[in-house]
């Protein structure tokens, strides 16, 4: 089992969802051999708490991991939680985390606490792409709790040499490999040779974009050719996606969407997402309802055997007759989202945003996939349905563990006005 996690890129910015500029073959393969997910959903529209969500199968909001987690507070993923790692360490399955961890970086709160055999990388949310003498401790490459040498000069590259040898060294043995690069997150810094791929009609961060995607993919293609060489391509299911929508700080695209990362419209929170699994998905499919990363951690424990008592408490369903196209029925009859002052519900083709101090805003995502039609004056009824059913589960959450200054809420809230739309394109423009 590998998940392969790519960080603000953009919805458009790979080959299977429409990136020309620059070649992605191998992350079009994980898509060409299994199944595209047309409506793959994150559970919240930045790094940290994505990853919390996704880790533990449970809504972040449900433990306080609302927002990023400050750098340097001694804060982390909740202690009560179980991550994936946990649950499949006690089936007997060996466990690895490689590249970007960003939920603690405390003692208590490190992979090799929160069920990792094995960890390779930094502890948090972004680092230089290259190395130095002097480096932040979040920032310093690490192998378990004790620095070490980069495996490669190029921290993409890196992770991709790291997560290989992890899969070679366990390669007779059921395991479990949570890769999590930090590509195409800011700094914009790429290799030469990765820029002259770029065609010089691109330029500035756009350029430095394509070009570390070009390394992103590279290190993907390493991670699935060693698991060809080691004769487990037909036992490995391998998901690749990214974890939250592409940020406007690094010129990602998210094509048709609108918004971006941090917001609740699609281009903050729906993602690029494939899933090859030979013998159960048939190549070439797509799987057209809306998923979650909350269904990572209940897919891969059925896969692994887990009986169904034992992860009730997860949010996410197992999805795996879904991405085989054996079920039709959507696995969700609604899905829900909440950072501060933003919330958003999703149920069928309905879509609902709360802001703090707007109205709602309702689209019908069928009929207008790039939320360009506020339809909420028209149905009453469902804004009212939605809103209530948005109230009723937050009634199940905790207060946030931490909170935000009030300079990023009233920039969360600018986020979300019906008249930022333009505004918001003009800024992203690559």
């Amino acid at each position: 089992m590998v998940i392969l996690l790519a960080d603000d890129a953009g919805y458009s910015d790979f080959g299977f969802t429409g990136l020309s500029q620059v070649k992605t073959p191998n992350i079009d393969r994980i898509a060409r051999q299994g199944v595209v997910c047309e409506q793959g959903y994150v559970c919240a529209s930045v790094c940290s708490p994505s990853r919390a969500g996704l880790l533990t199968g449970r809504y972040p909001q449900r433990f306080g991991h609302e927002m990023n987690l400050p750098a340097g507070s001694g804060l982390g993923l909740a202690l009560t939680e179980r991550t994936i790692a946990d649950r499949l360490k006690r089936l007997g399955y060996a466990t690895g985390a490689v590249g970007k961890w960003h939920l603690g970086e405390e003692p208590p709160y490190r992979p090799l606490q929160r069920g990792f055999d094995r960890f390779q990388g930094f502890l948090g949310g972004s680092r230089s792409y290259h190395d130095r003498k002097s480096l932040a401790r979040r920032t310093v490459w690490l192998d378990g709790d004790a620095p070490a040498p980069l495996p490669d000069p190029y921290v993409t590259d890196a992770i991709g040499t790291a997560a290989s040898r992890f899969i070679r060294e366990h390669s007779d043995e059921p395991f479990f490999l949570y890769v999590a690069f930090n590509a195409v997150h800011t700094p914009m810094q790429a290799l030469d040779a990765d820029l002259e791929q770029v065609s010089p009609d691109i330029q500035n961060k756009r350029r430095q974009l394509l070009a570390m995607t070009i390394a992103l993919d590279r290190a993907v293609g390493e991670v699935l050719q060693t698991i060809d060489d080691e004769g487990l391509g037909d036992d490995t299911i391998v998901m690749f996606l990214n974890d939250n929508g592409g940020a406007t700080s690094n010129a990602s695209d998210n094509g048709p969407l609108r918004g971006m990362k941090g917001s609740k419209f699609e281009g903050g929170i729906r993602v690029p997402w494939a899933v090859r699994w030979p013998g159960e998905i048939p190549a070439g499919t797509r799987l057209p309802h809306p998923i979650s990363t909350l269904d990572i951690a209940a897919t891969l424990l059925a896969a692994a055997g887990a009986d169904e008592d034992s992860h009730q408490d997860l949010d996410g369903v197992d999805i795996a007759r879904h991405l085989a196209g054996a079920d039709s029925d959507p696995p969700h009859d609604a899905l829900f989202w909440r950072r501060s002052v933003a919330a958003a519900v999703r149920s069928g083709p309905w879509k609902l945003i709360r802001v703090e101090g707007l109205s709602p805003q309702l689209f019908h995502l069928l009929d207008d996939p790039g939320e360009r039609n506020d339809v909420s004056l028209d149905h009453a009824e469902v804004v009212s349905d939605l809103s209530a059913r948005l109230q009723a589960w937050e009634q199940q959450l905790i207060a946030p563990a931490w909170q935000t200054g009030e300079i990023w809420r009233k920039n969360q809230i600018e986020k979300h006005r019906p008249d930022f739309f333009g505004r918001e394109k003009e800024r992203s423009r690559p």
